[in-house]
């Protein structure tokens, strides 16, 4: 048959590959959709949204660091949608949703550009659309903002590297540096994409051994070099000034070992291969990786084999990709060992998928390398070799259908698991609890500030898991005052409940019928325990002869005033103070207030009943 002739058998046979990858991308594109619908906002998301609420868009809040991450475009796509949607979760999940279509689309036009065209093609890149490693970055929004995007620039500069050494343009010089600066835009180790680069380069272009692709790979493409070093250097003068550092020593050697078992055992190879198929919960945040000792040993060998299936097929070019592969992943390893061990977090740091959802595009492009070849960028470069062992159709065919559908079912069943666990929201309940509350909550209803539950918003992200932020998107939100005659409190659930005080109350008064007498004087009513110097809620409950005005203090603390109302009331007021005793201080003689009941402690629901 002439060479005219198969043109058309040829493309015909491309189309379908074409077809069946975005019937692949579809299928990946909607099921990461319906495992994030199952969730919502989640842990760092309501801090994340509550900067963009309480602050004016602008270059002080956009430089601003997150957890001491720079992401000035990441907090402006969180502040124009807040601005639209507020708690509304339908932006978050579109945007998550458009995010991952784009990443996917390019992934699949990077194989393209680099790979040797046919059917195995769809094997990477059934790898990085379902791998359960990148699960968190489709369904969590303050994972995603980070992650999509450096996961996005990086397949952009890779494929741009790619096209500059094929052509010389220095049109792809600029998208290169672009492709970087996009990332950095939104995730301060969108860095790494730089080294990525380099070893994309290196390990799969550069002819030689290893000093000679070294220095080939340094010599003939030192353009690519410059542009990205200038680029570092400039982005990482500017973080370092801004950062606090990250940097800690690991606890011990066995702490140290322990992760790196974790990170290969428990998440990387497992996810390679579709798993890790049994996750453990983590609150309101995703799940980490759990698979049974069985399921670690079978990941390891499905792996090893893979890897030994490309070795003999490709040879010592299915070794660079490896090479690549362990390379970049030994980067990730010492930059998040360096920053998690030796932290409240080391013992599952190597459990977290998303610490390594960067990790899974080199992945997809290493077995893409090792299974498929690489296209020749040009005569000079490192020839790409045919496969060491031709396959013939009749086996080809079903090993690659076989494995496929062996990867998507492990996938599959990951997928699944991960969905259950996302789908528990404890800051979706309270949420929906509170603002249920608000709306059936008489007019006048008052809160004092207090922290959210530790499970819709952790500690460690104080201030901002304090009431007053968490509900500040809220258009209706709760009032928060300093004292009140009555007052409504969030408990654990987030129903609205009467408040009450827990702590230290008043002992009995000396006169009878009346307990403390106060009337144009200071009296000394005594606790029956000390109380620490820190802000306190005070309860005073009260009967007033005529309104008059009064003042409060714990021990020696902040003189508190407030008004007192004829009749029998309670007054909650909040001060700083510590001590055992409360001195309440009435200047009108003729008031005439009695008081028999002060608690100074926290604030809680009442005692139902």
């Amino acid at each position: 048959m002439s060479p005219t002739e198969d043109r058309p058998t040829r493309t015909v046979q491309v189309d379908v590959v074409t077809a069946v990858a975005v019937a692949l991308i579809v299928v990946s594109v909607v099921a990461r959709a319906l495992i994030a619908r199952r969730g919502y906002l989640s842990y760092d998301d309501f801090p994340l949204i509550s900067m963009a609420e309480e602050k004016a868009l602008g270059p002080d809040y956009l430089f601003d660091l997150f957890n001491n991450h720079l992401m000035p475009a990441g907090h402006l796509v969180t502040w124009l949608t807040n601005a639209i949607g507020g708690f509304s979760y339908g932006p978050y999940l579109g945007l998550l949703v458009v995010a991952q279509a784009a990443v996917s689309i390019a992934f699949y036009r990077l194989l393209r550009l680099i790979l040797v065209p046919g059917w195995p093609l769809l094997v990477p890149l059934a790898v990085f659309l379902f791998s359960p490693l990148t699960l968190e970055a489709s369904s969590w929004w303050a994972v995603g903002i980070n992650m999509l995007p450096m996961q996005l620039a990086m397949i952009l500069a890779v494929g741009a590297q790619v096209k500059y050494m094929r052509t010389r343009a220095g049109k792809h010089l600029v998208t290169l540096g672009l492709s970087v600066l996009l990332g950095l835009l939104f995730f301060e180790k969108a860095i790494l994409t730089v080294a990525l680069v380099f070893l994309f380069t290196l390990f799969l272009y550069a002819p030689g051994g290893p000093v000679r692709a070294v220095v080939q790979t340094i010599r003939r493409w030192w353009q690519s070099w410059a542009v990205l070093t200038a680029i570092s250097l400039i982005f990482l003068a500017f973080y370092l000034i801004r950062s606090t550092s990250s940097l800690r020593r690991p606890a011990s050697v066995d702490e140290v070992i322990t992760f790196v078992v974790q990170m290969f055992g428990h998440t990387l190879l497992p996810g390679i291969a579709g798993g890790p198929w049994s996750w453990l919960g983590a609150g309101d945040g995703a799940p980490i990786t759990a698979p049974s000792v069985a399921a670690r040993w079978i990941a390891l060998g499905v792996v090893a084999l893979f890897v030994a299936f490309t070795v003999w097929l490709r040879g010592f070019d299915a070794v660079r990709a490896w090479l690549l592969l362990l390379s970049y992943t030994a980067i990730v390893a010492g930059l998040l060992g360096a920053t998690r061990l030796g932290s409240v977090y080391s013992g599952v740091a190597g459990a977290v998928p998303r610490y390594l959802a960067d990790v899974a595009v080199v992945a997809a492009i290493a077995v893409g390398a090792a299974l498929c070849g690489l296209r020749q960028i040009d005569a000079v470069a490192k020839p790409v070799s045919p496969p060491r062992v031709v396959l013939s159709a009749r086996l080809a065919v079903p090993l690659l259908a076989g494995g496929l559908a062996a990867f998507l079912v492990s996938a599959g069943i990951s997928g699944v698991g991960f969905g259950d666990a996302w789908a528990v929201k404890q800051g979706r309940d309270y949420l929906a609890n509170a603002r249920a509350g608000l709306e059936a909550a008489p007019a006048g209803t008052v809160f004092m500030d207090q922290t959210v539950p530790d499970g819709v918003v952790g500690r460690l992200s104080a201030p901002y898991n304090r009431q007053s932020k968490f509900f500040a998107p809220l258009a209706d939100g709760p009032e928060f005052v300093t004292q009140a005659r009555q007052l409504a409190v969030f408990d654990e659930a987030g129903n609205v409940r009467p408040a009450w005080v827990r702590g230290s109350r008043s002992r009995p008064g000396p006169r009878s019928g009346c307990g403390y007498h106060v009337a144009g004087s200071t009296v000394r009513i005594p606790l029956d325990s000390k109380v620490d110097e820190y802000w306190h809620v005070v309860r005073i409950a009260y009967i007033a002869r005529s309104d008059t005005a009064a003042t409060a203090r714990i021990g020696d603390g902040l003189i508190v005033p407030f008004d007192v109302h004829r009749g029998l009331n309670a007054v909650f007021l909040l001060a700083h103070g510590g001590g055992s005793a409360v001195e309440v201080t009435v200047f009108d003689r003729t008031a005439s207030v009695c008081t028999d009941e002060v608690l100074v402690g926290d604030i809680v629901p009442a005692p139902a009943g």
